[in-house]
């Protein structure tokens, strides 16, 4: 389950930055080289979605709690915004659900 999460944490991660590099192109005048590494993000983001052993919708199900969580942990250290109480009790609910899930992945 470990290591489960952390795959998720790091597919995350690389979403999340080929999302935010077009985001600082697009948005805060940042240069257009921006989408280069936004693309190599993007395809490691794939890539690690397929080292997953279960059929894709479930990996996408489980994927999704974890995101939740991770984009959280980005709007803290990255923006700079604090988290509201209400904001780690979803990550949380979220966390407990791809729990959930990947504990099924051997039952399917």
């Amino acid at each position: 389950m470990i290591k489960t999460g952390l795959l998720f944490f790091a597919t995350a991660l690389a979403e999340i930055i080929g999302c935010f590099l077009p985001y600082l192109w697009l948005r805060k005048e940042g240069s257009p080289w921006l989408l280069l590494p936004a693309a190599i993000s993007l395809a490691v983001f794939v890539w690690l979605l397929t080292l997953h052993p279960a059929a894709s919708g479930r990996v996408y199900a489980a994927y999704g709690g974890v995101y939740v969580a991770t984009a959280l942990l980005w709007l803290r250290v990255v923006d700079g915004v604090k988290l509201s109480a209400f904001d780690w009790l979803g990550a949380g609910i979220a966390l407990l659900g791809m729990g959930i899930i990947v504990a099924g992945w051997k039952a399917a």
